[in-house]
């Protein structure tokens, strides 16, 4: 004869957290450290806060919006810098500021991948593209220019994330640029002269140092570069 169970209060059972949007942000955001975005789901949120999956839809409407809230999240920790004053040394900080969101996104691939479909609406990435404005009107940039321009360089920043962390997780990587060094290297002259003109060029300098060129390209082109005037109204 088993022995009887001793029945056991609810009272005597610890009360739930209050479930939040934070509380499953600051959930969500753990996962994805310990163990991928990929393992960040509904049902697992749900089985962490002690709930039922449509319980979080409350808070969360879809996961765009729990990925694109993860990000906001991340962007706390994100250096801006001033923008008083910052006249002699604009291009620095904002290529630095861009370098460090950039190796954000590296180390979530994931992540990176998802931005690049997201529209983030967040308050700390509101933040980001106000001192990215606000570095790039320190420079003299004009605001149309510069209103184009942040989203170019936002979108720089996620799409080279998204490149290089995956190549990092992806075993074959090392590989596959290794087949291309080679064909660019045996590359015939007679056939690809342009190629055989940068060859000595065309894997040169570091990946930072790549990385920097670009910035420093791409925000003199949006210095330099006025976007097209409206169309007049037929």
């Amino acid at each position: 004869m088993s022995p009887r169970r001793t029945p056991v209060s609810r009272r005597d059972r610890p009360a739930k957290p209050p479930l939040s949007r934070a509380g499953t942000v600051a959930v969500a955001l753990r996962i994805m450290r310990e163990e991928g975005l990929e393992r960040v789901t509904m049902r697992r949120l749900a089985a962490e806060l002690d709930t039922g999956p449509a319980s979080l839809y409350v808070y969360v409407h879809n996961m765009a919006e729990l990925h694109g809230a993860i990000l906001d999240e991340l962007l706390s920790d994100l250096h801006l810098p001033a923008t008083g004053g910052a006249e002699d040394r604009w291009r620095a900080d904002l290529r630095a500021l861009l370098t460090e969101y950039t190796e954000l996104l590296i180390r979530y691939p994931s992540l990176a991948r998802s931005v690049l479909t997201l529209r983030p609406s967040g308050p700390n990435y509101v933040r980001l593209i106000d001192r990215v404005l606000g570095l790039l009107h320190a420079g003299g940039v004009p605001t149309a220019q510069a209103a184009w321009g942040v989203d170019l360089l936002l979108q720089h920043c996620t799409a080279t994330a998204a490149e290089q962390g995956t190549r990092d997780e992806a075993v074959e990587a090392d590989g596959e640029h290794d087949l291309l060094v080679e064909a660019l290297r045996e590359a015939e002259e007679t056939d690809h002269p342009d190629v055989a003109r940068a060859r000595d060029d065309l894997f040169s300098g570091t990946g930072p140092q790549r990385l920097a060129w670009t910035f420093e390209a791409l925000i003199a082109g949006i210095h330099s570069v006025a976007p097209p005037r409206p169309e007049p109204a037929r």
